[in-house]
Order: C-alpha cells, then sequence, then structure tokens
C-alpha cells in the first residue's frame, strides 16, 4: 500500500511516517520502480510508535519498545523497566510543574493590577521577587 493509505490507517501523516523511515524506525519494501510499498505490519508498527510517542516515550525508547515488540523471545521484564523509567520520568516533570504553578500563582496573587507600575510578576521574571 502506498504512503497515503498508510498514513490514513495509522493516523500519522505522511511526513511523520518518512520521518519515522528515515530514522530507521520504519523500513517499508520497496517496489521494483523505487517506491515504498507499506504492509499491515508496518501500519501496526506505525500504530505502536504513536501510542508510546502519545504517552512521551522519546525516539529512543520507541527504538528499545519496538525492539521488543518484535522479539518473541522478549522478557515482559525488560519492557517494565522501560515503562517504570519512563513514569519516574513524569512523576518528577509533575513535581516541577506543581512548583512552576505554585510560583506563579504567588506572584499573581500578589499583582495588584492596576495603573501603577510596581508588578511582582514582572519583579519575579527579573529575579527580584520579595518574599511576602
Amino acid at each position: 500500500m502506498n504512503i497515503g493509505a498508510v498514513s490514513e490507517k495509522s493516523g500519522l501523516s505522511a511526513k511523520t511516517i518518512r520521518y519515522y523511515e528515515d530514522i530507521g524506525l520504519l523500513k517499508p519494501h520497496r517496489a521494483g520502480n523505487g517506491y515504498r510499498d507499506y504492509s499491515m505490519a508496518d501500519v501496526h508498527r506505525l500504530r505502536f510508535l504513536q501510542r508510546s510517542r502519545s504517552l512521551g516515550f522519546s525516539v529512543d525508547e520507541c527504538r528499545q519498545l519496538l525492539s521488543l515488540y518484535g522479539d518473541s523471545d522478549r522478557e515482559s521484564g525488560d519492557v517494565k523497566a522501560i515503562a517504570n523509567a519512563k513514569l519516574s520520568d513524569i512523576d518528577r516533570k509533575i513535581v516541577e510543574l506543581i512548583g512552576l504553578r505554585d510560583m506563579l500563582r504567588h506572584l499573581v496573587k500578589n499583582c495588584r493590577g492596576d495603573s501603577r507600575p510596581e508588578c511582582p510578576i514582572i519583579e519575579g521574571l527579573a529575579g527580584e521577587a520579595r518574599v511576602q
């Protein structure tokens, strides 16, 4: 099948599919005329990549997961280790985002938002915020 059909079946753009091919995550068969000839297995790999990327896995992590996906002798412990590492990374990012939210909330709360030039938000962004 051609790239348009694969794009429709996988939900990924042709540009993304070509990118995955360029970086070696996908290796479609080439017909005698040089055109890519995708299979349903390629569609499944692309869907796998799409779901993996939507969960925050990096390209390198996706490469590892794809390797395990294609290995019938894989150990689920290897897959779980990759997923646990990603989960820890997400938890760390959540803590960082909560800290950012709390700091911004504090700055917004302390800004009068009136016609005066004094602004705790600007001072905070400039590193001059006073703790109140």
